[in-house]
């Protein structure tokens, strides 16, 4: 990761958290990513609406090929490309997002940035620093110790909007088994993840069931 990429988002957040803080801050970094991303996410929803208009030519070429995957993959892939669609586009969201959670797990796990102390990893919320880990919690205070029960907190809030995107998931989506597994891996991170990270998953988990709410055709 570049340098200055890592210092120019650490001035960002140290900035928003001495006017805000700490875990505002994170709030805050979340939304403009989220909103950086809104056009991304804009032309993926309306790939979705192409994708549910050809399901069912879809569907013929899946049975007319069945017995040849090759021949499927590219009779598919040539259907949906011929409207400007990709079956995986879903899946692009939640890929774009990835340099920036790797920037805010290196905010909060590097003692040093840009050859400075890391001023970040001596704020919290709720008394829990935002550079601390779940495992370290547990390992340390105990389950029922009030850290840990910011961590649990978080978990069952990532679990609730988890499962609230995965039931809007359109049953007739290429990969549907993926799509719906995929937002339960901001639990599974964020056991893993500083507390930071969490938050920020947890915002832009919360992003994406709105967005799929005002962007997405209702199917259930």
């Amino acid at each position: 990761m570049p340098g200055f990429v890592l210092s120019a988002a650490y001035d960002l957040v140290h900035s928003l958290s001495d006017l805000a803080g700490a875990g505002l801050a994170i709030v805050l970094f979340t939304l403009a990513v989220r909103l950086l991303l809104l056009p991304l996410s804009i032309r993926v929803a309306r790939a979705q609406r192409i994708r549910l208009r050809l399901a069912p030519q879809a569907d013929k070429l899946r049975k007319k090929w069945k017995n040849d995957p090759q021949r499927l993959i590219r009779e598919v892939n040539a259907l949906y490309a011929a409207e400007g669609a990709s079956q995986f586009s879903g899946l692009l969201p939640s890929f774009a997002q990835a340099p920036f959670i790797m920037v805010t797990y290196r905010l909060f796990t590097s003692a040093v940035i840009a050859g400075h102390p890391n001023l970040l990893l001596g704020q919290g919320v709720l008394g829990v620093p935002l550079g601390e880990h779940a495992g370290a919690v547990l390992a340390g205070a105990g389950l029922w110790s009030a850290p840990a029960l910011v961590f649990l907190g978080l978990f069952a809030l990532l679990v609730v909007v988890a499962g609230i995107t995965a039931r809007r998931v359109d049953p007739a989506a290429p990969m549907r088994r993926v799509l719906v597994v995929l937002p339960f891996a901001t639990v599974a991170a964020a056991t893993v993840l500083p507390l930071a990270a969490g938050v920020y998953l947890l915002v832009s988990s919360a992003w994406t069931t709105a967005e799929r709410a005002l962007l997405y055709p209702r199917t259930a």
